[in-house]
Protein backbone atom coordinates (compact mmCIF):
# COMPACT_ATOMS: atom_id res chain seq x y z
CA UNK A 1 0.00 0.00 0.00
CA UNK A 2 1.19 3.65 -0.92
CA UNK A 3 2.32 5.79 2.31
CA UNK A 4 1.14 9.11 2.27
CA UNK A 5 4.13 11.40 3.12
CA UNK A 6 2.40 14.32 4.19
CA UNK A 7 -0.14 12.95 6.42
CA UNK A 8 2.64 10.64 7.97
CA UNK A 9 4.45 13.92 8.66
CA UNK A 10 1.71 15.71 9.85
CA UNK A 11 0.56 13.27 12.30
CA UNK A 12 4.25 13.03 13.53
CA UNK A 13 3.92 17.15 14.53
CA UNK A 14 0.56 16.87 15.89
CA UNK A 15 2.25 13.97 18.28
CA UNK A 16 5.40 15.73 18.59
CA UNK A 17 3.11 18.75 19.48
CA UNK A 18 1.04 16.66 21.91
CA UNK A 19 3.93 15.06 23.84
CA UNK A 20 5.61 18.86 24.23
CA UNK A 21 2.37 19.80 26.13
CA UNK A 22 2.75 16.75 28.06
CA UNK A 23 6.54 17.74 29.16
CA UNK A 24 5.00 21.14 30.15
CA UNK A 25 2.72 19.78 33.00
CA UNK A 26 5.81 17.48 34.01
CA UNK A 27 8.14 20.63 33.77
CA UNK A 28 5.62 22.54 35.79
CA UNK A 29 5.54 26.05 35.76
CA UNK A 30 8.63 27.30 33.97
CA UNK A 31 7.25 24.79 31.18
CA UNK A 32 4.64 26.86 31.02
CA UNK A 33 6.18 30.48 31.03
CA UNK A 34 9.31 28.73 28.18
CA UNK A 35 6.44 27.67 26.46
CA UNK A 36 4.05 31.41 26.46
CA UNK A 37 1.65 29.88 28.40
CA UNK A 38 1.19 32.70 30.47
CA UNK A 39 2.01 33.77 33.52
CA UNK A 40 -1.77 32.79 35.06
CA UNK A 41 -0.96 29.92 33.92
CA UNK A 42 2.46 28.90 35.32
CA UNK A 43 0.94 30.67 38.54
CA UNK A 44 -1.75 28.09 38.79
CA UNK A 45 0.38 24.82 38.05
CA UNK A 46 3.03 26.70 40.82
CA UNK A 47 0.18 26.64 43.18
CA UNK A 48 -0.91 23.13 42.10
CA UNK A 49 -4.46 24.17 40.62
CA UNK A 50 -6.01 21.43 38.65
CA UNK A 51 -7.14 23.65 35.73
CA UNK A 52 -3.76 23.96 33.67
CA UNK A 53 -2.94 20.01 34.22
CA UNK A 54 -6.95 19.29 33.04
CA UNK A 55 -6.55 21.64 30.24
CA UNK A 56 -3.25 20.86 28.99
CA UNK A 57 -4.15 17.07 29.16
CA UNK A 58 -6.88 17.36 26.69
CA UNK A 59 -5.09 19.78 24.50
CA UNK A 60 -2.59 16.56 24.31
CA UNK A 61 -5.54 14.01 24.13
CA UNK A 62 -6.60 15.70 21.28
CA UNK A 63 -3.10 16.41 19.68
CA UNK A 64 -2.85 12.12 19.76
CA UNK A 65 -5.97 11.81 18.21
CA UNK A 66 -5.34 13.84 15.29
CA UNK A 67 -1.75 12.17 14.75
CA UNK A 68 -3.29 9.19 14.64
CA UNK A 69 -6.29 9.95 12.07
CA UNK A 70 -3.38 11.80 10.24
CA UNK A 71 -1.37 8.19 9.98
CA UNK A 72 -4.69 6.70 9.38
CA UNK A 73 -5.15 8.59 6.14
CA UNK A 74 -1.72 8.05 4.99
CA UNK A 75 -1.89 3.99 5.48
CA UNK A 76 -0.05 3.12 8.49
CA UNK A 77 -2.46 2.41 10.93
CA UNK A 78 -6.03 0.73 9.94
CA UNK A 79 -9.04 2.82 9.23
CA UNK A 80 -10.31 5.02 11.60
CA UNK A 81 -14.03 5.59 11.63
CA UNK A 82 -15.42 9.33 9.99
CA UNK A 83 -12.05 9.49 8.61
CA UNK A 84 -12.37 12.00 5.83
CA UNK A 85 -14.66 13.91 7.75
CA UNK A 86 -12.30 14.07 10.51
CA UNK A 87 -9.36 14.99 8.18
CA UNK A 88 -11.40 17.69 6.88
CA UNK A 89 -12.16 19.06 10.25
CA UNK A 90 -8.56 18.75 11.72
CA UNK A 91 -7.16 20.57 8.51
CA UNK A 92 -9.99 23.27 8.98
CA UNK A 93 -9.09 23.30 12.99
CA UNK A 94 -5.18 23.70 12.34
CA UNK A 95 -5.66 26.08 9.98
CA UNK A 96 -8.11 28.54 11.30
CA UNK A 97 -6.20 28.76 14.41
CA UNK A 98 -2.89 29.59 12.34
CA UNK A 99 -4.99 32.48 10.86
CA UNK A 100 -7.16 33.66 13.37
CA UNK A 101 -4.45 34.30 16.28
CA UNK A 102 -4.61 38.02 16.08
CA UNK A 103 -8.45 37.64 17.67
CA UNK A 104 -7.55 34.62 19.42
CA UNK A 105 -5.17 36.94 21.16
CA UNK A 106 -7.98 38.94 22.86
CA UNK A 107 -9.24 36.03 24.82
CA UNK A 108 -5.75 34.53 26.21
CA UNK A 109 -4.05 37.75 26.89
CA UNK A 110 -1.26 36.40 28.74
CA UNK A 111 0.20 34.78 26.21
CA UNK A 112 3.36 35.67 25.28
CA UNK A 113 3.93 37.02 21.55
CA UNK A 114 6.17 34.37 20.80
CA UNK A 115 3.53 31.79 21.72
CA UNK A 116 1.93 33.35 18.94
CA UNK A 117 3.96 33.48 16.43
CA UNK A 118 5.51 30.26 17.02
CA UNK A 119 2.37 28.06 17.79
CA UNK A 120 0.32 29.88 14.89
CA UNK A 121 3.16 29.53 12.51
CA UNK A 122 3.47 25.56 13.75
CA UNK A 123 -0.55 25.54 12.51
CA UNK A 124 -0.25 26.69 9.61
CA UNK A 125 2.17 24.08 8.86
CA UNK A 126 0.62 21.28 10.05
CA UNK A 127 -2.17 22.21 8.08
CA UNK A 128 -1.17 22.95 5.10
CA UNK A 129 0.54 19.60 5.66
CA UNK A 130 -2.91 17.88 6.68
CA UNK A 131 -4.34 19.70 3.29
CA UNK A 132 -1.74 18.62 1.10
CA UNK A 133 -2.01 15.08 2.52
CA UNK A 134 -5.83 15.04 2.35
CA UNK A 135 -5.76 16.42 -1.51
CA UNK A 136 -3.35 13.17 -2.27
CA UNK A 137 -5.20 10.89 -0.69
CA UNK A 138 -8.89 11.95 -1.57
CA UNK A 139 -9.99 9.19 -3.49
CA UNK A 140 -8.67 6.48 -1.40
CA UNK A 141 -10.33 7.80 1.94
Amino acid sequence: MNRNPMLVLAGAGSLAASILHLACIAGGPDWYRALGAGEQMARMAARGHWYPTVLTLGIAAILGVWALYAWSGAGLIPRLPFLRLSLCAITGVYLLRALAFVPLQTFFPGNSAAFWYWSSGISLGLGLLHALGLRQAWSRL
